[in-house]
């Protein structure tokens, strides 16, 4: 079991409404940075053999609610 002293917090935040949680034990609270490569690969078409011809267009379209 672990002590009270390494859980997460509710802290107050002057002035707003909101409160605010402590970091989580064992976690890094910095925020992470995305690899350039990785974008570069996201927007790219995917090249798989199981694509068909209309598959692009139906990416593109937007329903008319939007």
């Amino acid at each position: 079991m672990s002590s009270p002293d390494e859980r997460q917090r509710v802290e107050r935040v002057p002035g707003s409404r909101r409160a605010r949680l402590t970091p989580a034990p064992g976690t890094d609270v910095a925020p992470e940075t995305p690899d350039a490569d990785a974008d570069a690969d996201a927007d790219a078409p995917s090249t798989s053999s199981d694509t068909g011809p209309n598959d692009d267009r139906l990416r593109a379209d937007v329903p008319p609610h939007y």
